[in-house]
């Protein structure tokens, strides 16, 4: 495997990944990196996950990520902050993490692959597309992630 076959199986895992949130979370390419024989692929989620709802949130990444055969490397059950890892058969290692404001990165990391050159993701965002370092702090609003209350 290439490095660029490397991230298109990055670029799917996150499509696969986001595309089991349901209802719909609004996402948009975030920076992604290449080394000497590594790629880095990171997502942004766009849509407001309320501190009430981030726990179900996490909950349906983790029960996805074990179901696509995913091993659970750790989880942080920090308050304000958490994130959940976990690696695949081939090594490849993913990342959900929630920042500042509340903003949840998605990100996959590859293992080392043979050098190759790496060309853009080509997963169009479900939503506005924005400049790196440009990338407003979460602000879609959804009915069901963005709500006040708990889950019953």
């Amino acid at each position: 495997m290439n490095m660029q076959a490397a991230a298109d199986r990055a670029d799917s895992m996150l499509d696969a990944t986001i595309g089991a949130v349901v209802p719909e979370i609004q996402w948009t390419h975030h920076t992604w990196t290449s080394g000497s024989c590594t790629v880095t692929r990171r997502r942004k989620v766009m849509t407001i996950i309320s501190e009430q709802r981030r726990g179900s949130f996490l909950g349906v990444i983790e029960r996805f990520w074990k179901k696509s055969g995913y091993d659970i490397t750790g989880v942080n059950q920090d308050k304000d902050m958490p994130a959940i890892f976990a690696k695949t058969s081939e090594g490849f290692q993913l990342t959900l993490t929630v920042g500042h404001e509340g903003q949840i990165v998605f990100k996959v990391d590859t293992t080392c692959v043979e050098k190759s050159d790496v060309a853009d993701p080509v997963s169009p965002p479900n939503g506005p597309s924005y400049p790196l370092g440009r990338i407003p702090a979460p602000h879609v609003r959804s009915a069901f992630w963005s709500a006040a209350t708990p889950l019953p």
